[in-house]
């Protein structure tokens, strides 16, 4: 009701009350007693149903002077029609902007006015009786039924207020709550979207650069052999990280822009494709040694992810911070899976020169990137100096009962 137009309502109390009180008073006037309609009866009836156009901005004011009009109207003696609608209307109105103790006292304020008042008069329309008050007031002496009536009737009005209040307000924090869940879900896909292209360019451009060196150095150095077998080794291995890195880009950017449900043309990253990951920092120029611990099974599709990430991202490091040892043409770099009961574990070491503690690096994101990635899956995240030289990452990513989902 908030969204239609705050005078949609007046007009429609006006058009019922007026209608209504006029076809009850012409229905009943040799029926029952009561006073005719007259001037000032249609001018309360109009005057309680246009003061509801103040009813959002001050709904108390505005159940005051409705509840006076109304209280008038049939201390009066006029028919009991449809007059009360514009007090029910105002009410609401009070209760739902949140002045409940407001409303429960006018409304009751008002029952005992009128019982008093009436009690007090006790005539009916037509007696004699010289004083001035019961000239002006010719309600009947309330009964015990009329007087339960009341009760009952504000009872119901004011409960039923209440009941869709409380069910709004529920309403409300339901929809609040599911927004902030949104955000919040929204929030951790920024980061895991951020988590994964910084993998898929940090590794794969690394290998460009690493592979653009080289074919360099060889064109500038050694001219005559810029169509050798090294050059050209270089430079394929820049058309395939480049071609890998546009892959992996377009599937991130797929997601982002939720194109249709159809499945991927390529391998989802996981430790499956770890071979190829291996060749690719072979051919960057690192030698890598694979070794597998324990039964090889699938895993979880985050896990298996996380799992893959890591060794991609470790890789990535050693190519951009790690330079051969003494007396060493090329860094070593040793990677173990262990697939354990209830986990699985990730371990690189290298042997090269290079930062003490890439995490350290306050514009670089991979080791935080790595840690947050266990995190996230509530494992286990060493990394740092190997004693003796080179670097170690260690972690353990624990593996849900039921294997892959």
């Amino acid at each position: 009701m908030a969204n239609l137009p705050v005078w949609l309502v007046p007009l429609g109390v006006l058009v019922l009350q007026v209608m209504g009180s006029t076809g009850a008073d012409r229905s009943h006037y040799h029926s029952s007693p009561h006073l005719p309609l007259d001037g000032f009866g249609y001018a309360l009836l109009i005057g309680g149903s246009v003061a509801l156009l103040a009813r959002r901005r001050h709904p108390v004011q505005t159940l005051l002077g409705v509840a006076l009009a109304t209280l008038i109207y049939y201390l009066r003696g006029y028919v009991f029609g449809p007059a009360f609608v514009a007090v029910v209307v105002a009410l609401v109105a009070a209760v739902m902007a949140g002045h409940r103790k407001a409303a429960w006292a006018c409304a009751l304020g008002g029952i005992g006015a009128y019982l008093a008042v009436a009690e007090l008069i006790g005539m009916a329309p037509g007696t004699d009786d010289p004083g001035r008050l019961t000239r002006l007031l010719a309600v009947e002496r309330p009964t015990l039924e009329l007087t339960v009536s009341l009760a009952a009737w504000v009872l119901v009005v004011l409960t039923g207020t209440e009941v869709v209040r409380f069910r709004s307000e529920k309403a409300a924090e339901v929809r609040r709550t599911r927004d902030e869940e949104h955000r919040r879900q929204a929030s951790e896909e920024r980061l895991r979207i951020a988590r994964e292209l910084h993998d898929v360019l940090a590794h794969n451009i690394s290998m460009i650069n690493v592979q653009a060196g080289v074919a360099l150095h060889l064109m500038d150095q050694q001219p005559e052999l810029s169509g050798t077998a090294t050059a050209r080794t270089a430079l394929a291995a820049i058309k395939e990280a480049s071609k890998e890195a546009l892959t992996e880009m377009r599937s991130v950017i797929g997601v982002l822009r939720q194109v249709g449900d159809e499945a991927p043309r390529t391998p989802t990253a996981g430790l499956e494709r770890l071979e190829d990951l291996a060749g690719q920092a072979r051919t960057a120029g690192l030698r890598v040694h694979l070794e597998i611990e324990g039964e090889r099974r699938p895993l979880p599709a985050g896990v298996d992810l996380a799992a893959f990430r890591i060794v991609q991202e470790s890789l990535t490091n050693v190519t951009r911070h790690a330079r051969p040892g003494a007396g060493a043409d090329a860094v070593t770099v040793w990677i173990r899976i262990g697939y354990g009961e209830h986990d699985v574990s990730v371990r690189t070491d290298d042997d090269g020169r290079g930062a003490t503690l890439l995490g350290e690096n306050p514009g670089g994101s991979g080791i935080p990137g790595m840690r947050e990635r266990a995190a996230a899956l509530d494992g286990e995240f060493i990394a740092g100096p190997r004693p003796g030289g080179g670097f170690q990452v260690h972690a353990r990513l624990p593996v849900n009962e039921g294997g892959a989902e």
